[in-house]
């Protein structure tokens, strides 16, 4: 089989930013030795998502450049260890502030670079830049070649986010989280996997994290096996509350036979009859004081 180990770095922030390094250092090491061919932080590491209850001049003084020492060091370590690292950190962006995933593969080289589209606009996260657009990288593994994309946390909630990384080959999305994984969001993460047939893998605080309960997951996509009769829990991985690395196994080979034979994905769309989705116009009872395009 081929077996993609993804570990997810469900773990607790330190309080600065040298702390976080230094765990983070820690814990990619540690998920070298349990095997991993990826490790993923949760979402904004390296200030631990601490926007939240704070002044919002406080805590944009901690935003650090995609091409900091911090980020930089995670590409490094990619490159020593042999192993793809997913850094997430609270990126300043010229002006302004983006909430952002940056994924080196295992030679050190920086594959992607993802600001969260769908900033939570209704709270704090008004105060951030949202990105652009969603990205989909080729990353070079011991598995071979694998096609990602990355989405975060409130991302979740848009069928159109995984819909487009599936429409631009993803195989794989990664989906750094900081809020509490409860049976809804965790039905979310399980409907976009299945209908996109992709793996969906979501790495979360622990719960001594304020607003967070863990619950990492990974879903791989593949509901139906010619071998069983009816459908399979495409849930691969459920993490508990506690802090800890944990790994899942992909099968990225029976992933791809599945997304070569079954219904969902792009085989039977009918997109000339979803013009309605591009319209900007927002009508009641959707109007929100903060909505922004």
């Amino acid at each position: 089989m081929n077996l993609l180990k993804i570990a997810l770095l469900q773990i607790a922030p330190c309080g600065t930013l040298s702390g976080n390094l230094e765990k983070g250092i820690k814990c990619c090491k540690k998920a070298k030795e349990m095997g991993a061919d990826i490790a993923l932080f949760p979402e904004m590491w390296s200030n631990g998502y601490n926007i939240y209850d704070r002044p919002v001049d406080e805590w944009k003084k901690e935003a650090i450049p995609a091409n900091s020492d911090f980020v930089n060091s995670f590409g490094n370590l990619a490159k020593e260890l042999n192993m793809a690292i997913g850094i997430t950190l609270l990126e300043k962006y010229d002006k302004n502030l983006r909430n952002t995933l940056v994924l080196f593969d295992r030679f050190g080289e920086r594959k992607l670079t993802y600001a969260k589209v769908h900033t939570c606009d209704f709270d704090v996260e008004r105060n951030l830049t949202p990105g652009e657009d969603f990205y989909v990288a080729t990353l070079d593994t011991d598995c071979g070649q694998v096609e990602i994309g990355a989405m975060i946390c409130y991302d979740r909630e848009f069928p159109e986010s995984a819909r487009i990384l599936m429409l631009k080959g993803a195989e794989l999305i990664l989906v750094p989280n900081a809020c509490p994984m409860e049976i809804n969001r965790l039905s979310q993460l399980r409907g976009r996997a299945y209908e996109n047939m992709l793996a969906i893998a979501t790495c979360n605080y622990p719960k001594d994290v304020p607003d967070c309960n863990g619950g990492s997951s990974v879903f791989d996509g593949v509901a139906y096996l010619p071998e069983s009769e009816g459908s399979r829990d495409t849930c691969i991985l459920q993490a508990g509350e506690k802090e800890d690395i944990y790994i899942a196994e992909l099968d990225l080979n029976q992933l791809r036979n599945y997304r070569q034979k079954e219904v969902h994905g792009n085989a039977y769309r009918h997109p000339k009859k979803y013009t309605l989705l591009t319209d900007t116009k927002i009508n009641r009872p959707f109007i929100r004081a903060y909505h922004r395009d």
